[in-house]
Formats: C-alpha cells, structure tokens, sequence
C-alpha cells in the first residue's frame, strides 16, 4: 500500500503544474508579454532612428529636363567664356550624382529628442515589468481559487459518501421496521444534492482552468498543491509604503516627469537659429546640338543654410505652455499614484489580517460544527432526535468546513496581493 502511494505521489509530481513554473512559462510566452515586448522593440528602435538622423542623409539622385531651348551643361563663368573653348548646349540634359544633407545645429532639438525616445524606452521597460506583475498575479489568484474549489469538491465528495452511508443504514432499519420511510427518501434526497454540487464544483474547476490556461497560454491539466502556513500577520503599512521609492510603478511616474522636461526643452529649441549642410557631387549628361556627339561635366557644391524664425505669431510660446501643462499633468499624476499605492497597501494589510481574523473563525465554528454533528448521529441513532436535526447538522458541517478551506486561500490571496503591490512577484 505504502509503495502504491509513493507511486502515485511522484506521477503528480511529475504530470502536475507547480505555480512558479506556470509564472515563469507565461512571462515568456504569453500573448500580453509579447505585445508589450514588440512595444519596447518599437521604443528601442524609434530611439536608434532619432540617433541616426544626427549622421544626416546620403542619397543617390538623378535628373532628366527638356528645355524649349538649349541649355549649357554646367553654368557659364568667365574662364570659360574667355577660353574660347566649345560649350556644348543640349535640349535634353541627365544628371546623376550623390547628394548628402545633414543638420549641423537644431537648436538642440534632436539631442533633446535623442533624450525622450531614450525615456519612453526605459518606460517601456517599466511596462513590460509592471504587465508581468499583473500577469503572475493574476496567474496566482486563478491557481489558489482552483486548489480552494479542488480541496471543497473533495470535502464536499466525502460529505456525499457519507449521506450515501447513511442512506444505506436507514434503508436497513426501514427493512427492519425501526425507521419510516421518509427518512430513507429525505436522507436520498440530501445525497442527490451533495452529488449535484459535487459535479458543479467540478465543472467550476474545469472552468476555471480554462481560464488560467488562456492566461498562462498552454493547457493546463494538474497543479500541485502549495502548502498554506496561516499565521499572525505582522505588516507594517509605513514600513511596506517605504519601500515603494524604487518601484517601476514610481519609476514610470518619474521618467514621466523627466519626458516633460525634455519637452519642455525641445520646445525652446525653435527660438536658435537652424544650421543645415547640403553637399552634391555628380555629372550633368546631354547631347550637343551642334556635333551630336554626347558630353558630360562634372559638378559639385556644398552649401551651408542658416534660418532663424522671427515671428511665429505665438506658436513657438504656445507648444511651450502645452509642454508645461504636460509637466504639470505628470507631476499630479505621481502624487495621485504615491497616494493610491498608499491606500492599496493599507487595504492590503486590513484584509491579510481580515482574512487571518476569518479563518480562526471559521475553524472554531467547524470544530463546533463537527461536534454537534457527533452529538446529533447520537440522538438520531438513539431516537432521541429527527433526520432532519442530523442532516441539518452534518449540512452546517460540510458548510463550514468549505468556508475553513475558502479562508485558507484567500488568506493566501491576500498576501500575494501585497507581493503584487511591491511587485514581488516575479523573479527575474
């Protein structure tokens, strides 16, 4: 028998989920995890561009004009003219050659813009963290409600052998003349109902792995029990609010901050001047009129373009106050997150100790329950009492031993909802 059940115990371990394991599966395959993924891919890359634009543009470019009269194939200048040598003229001229732009001076636009896309990623960063906390607590919560509904169905199985047991007793004292045959149908009946509930519970469960298979992104089938030690809870909502500084949750409100002030920045960028260069370097191609013959020059310039913007008609000090309410907008936001985490963390802690404070009740009622059902088989057995005192009385008990198991779990929800506050729950 011994061996039977070492057997058994290491084929659930082996075929069964562990919670960690399922957490760990979901951050890397999850449908959520990647879309937030491809965002910071989307952030990483929009940065390297912003950054690639400081090394400006080379293109290859070309050309083809029809003149209604001829043109010379390069311009005119006086050592030319007093050369005396043959200009060729075409109506038709092709050019070809590289042409390369690039900004010397944005009035620091770029670098400030280099600087945003370089906070949006780390905030995409955050996001993809901040969305994996979620995920592993919601991963958690799924998990503890299927053990919860697993460990009531099989309290709730024995409760419906037991109905069955003493069906099958009062069948025989109804065979023998001690009892009526209404306890026999009202015993049945109590018995049917158990076993109804006992397939909704396992319907529920099926149900709810549906749903923690979705999340997670592959089928899950068994999950190992986790061992729930219920002890006094000692949190300390000052001490647990201190170390929320370093949170990505905080973070994100900062480089929120940090984004509006580069805006900020980026906004006065228009009121300097705007240096650009523009080189070229190619060759004009056309057929001369006059000898038919086809003929080329070579060309090339490099211009420096300054431009400085006088009036604007206000444009330049309205994107400015925009990025200042922005600004504004972030920093009200922080101290709405810093006071919400607050109130999350003090709702966090009430309901841990709520939860302990349940489950010390709700045990003392079942240990109650359970002896008042021991009295009541008593009585009945001895005609002392009716069926309906026992059936009343092992229907309490049943009762409150699934509310026993339903604060178990969620004493434990509750304490993995304050990891999920501080984002420990994932282990990277």
């Amino acid at each position: 028998m011994r061996q039977l059940f070492l057997l058994w115990f290491i084929t659930v371990s082996v075929y069964s989920d562990t919670l960690n394991g399922l957490i760990a599966y979901a951050t890397k395959h999850s449908t959520v995890i990647k879309q937030n993924q491809a965002q910071l891919t989307l952030s990483e890359l929009k940065r390297k561009e912003s950054q690639a634009q400081n090394f400006g543009e080379l293109n290859v470019v070309g050309d083809y004009t029809h003149y209604n009269i001829e043109r010379t194939l390069a311009p005119l200048v006086p050592s030319s003219i007093a050369g005396g040598s043959p200009i060729t003229t075409s109506k038709d001229i092709y050019s070809a050659g590289l042409k390369y732009t690039v900004p010397l001076f944005t009035g620091f636009a770029q670098t400030r813009q280099i600087e945003i896309d370089y906070i949006a990623e780390q905030m995409s960063q955050a996001s993809v963290k901040l969305t994996k906390e979620q995920l592993a607590y919601n991963i958690r919560s799924l998990y503890l409600s299927i053990l919860a509904q697993q460990e009531i169905r099989n309290a709730q199985h024995i409760y419906a052998k037991a109905l069955q047991k003493l069906s099958k007793q009062i069948a025989y004292e109804v065979k023998v003349g001690k009892k009526a045959k209404i306890d026999l149908l009202k015993a049945r009946s109590d018995e049917q109902a158990a076993r109804t509930q006992e397939n909704i519970l396992s319907s529920n469960i099926e149900t709810t792995k549906a749903s923690l298979s979705a999340l997670v992104g592959k089928r899950v089938k068994k999950l190992r029990p986790i061992k729930i030690k219920v002890k006094k809870p000692h949190y300390s909502v000052s001490r647990l609010y201190a170390k929320t500084i370093h949170l990505a949750k905080v973070e994100v409100e900062n480089m929120a901050l940090k984004k509006a002030d580069k805006m900020i920045a980026k906004s006065k960028a228009s009121t300097l001047p705007q240096v650009n260069l523009a080189a070229y370097a190619g060759k004009n191609y056309g057929e001369d009129i006059a000898t038919n013959n086809w003929d080329n020059e070579t060309l090339w310039q490099v211009g420096v373009n300054v431009s400085y913007n006088l009036v604007d008609f206000g444009k330049r000090d309205i994107a400015t106050q925009k990025a200042k309410i922005a600004k504004m907008q972030a920093g009200f936001k922080k101290d709405q997150t810093l006071l919400d985490l607050k109130k999350l963390l003090t709702q966090g802690v009430e309901k841990v100790k709520q939860s302990y404070a349940e489950y010390l009740g709700k045990s003392a009622q079942y240990r109650l329950s359970k002896k008042a059902q021991n009295i009541e088989q008593v009585r009945y057995n001895n005609d002392a009492s009716t069926l309906n005192d026992l059936l009343l009385a092992k229907g309490k008990t049943w009762l409150a031993q699934a509310k026993v198991i339903e604060s178990k779990y969620n004493y434990q929800k509750s304490k993995f909802y304050i990891d999920y506050l501080l984002e420990r729950g994932v282990n990277e």
